[in-house]
């Protein structure tokens, strides 16, 4: 098992938004996540910095799963327009991970 984190910034005017669309996710898409093996995943805000983890068997075989997922490119598409930092516009996965520093299972 993999376990993820990455950052991300959305555009400060657009925070309250984002958060609102993300307490209410299209059921198509967290069906696709969940197929594409995501797990245990969650995104926190601290002010317009988010911060993201989630675990996965694969990272590359989900994004590559995401790829395929028409309601992920749509959520995608739609995301881009609060998001000052770049992510994989087809996998909708960010470009820069963070590294694991430390770990307590």
């Amino acid at each position: 098992m993999q376990r993820v984190a990455f950052r991300l910034r959305v555009k400060p005017e657009r925070l309250d938004e984002y958060i609102a669309l993300h307490a209410a996710v299209w059921p198509e898409l967290l069906s696709d996540l969940t197929a594409a093996g995501y797990r245990n995943y969650s995104i926190f805000a601290d002010g317009p910095d988010l911060f993201g983890y989630l675990e996965c068997d694969d990272w590359d075989a989900a994004g590559a799963a995401m790829s395929s997922s028409d309601a992920n490119r749509r959520w995608q598409v739609w995301m881009s327009e609060f998001l000052e930092t770049p992510v994989d516009p087809a996998a909708g996965q960010p470009l820069n991970l963070l590294r694991q520093v430390f770990f307590l299972e």
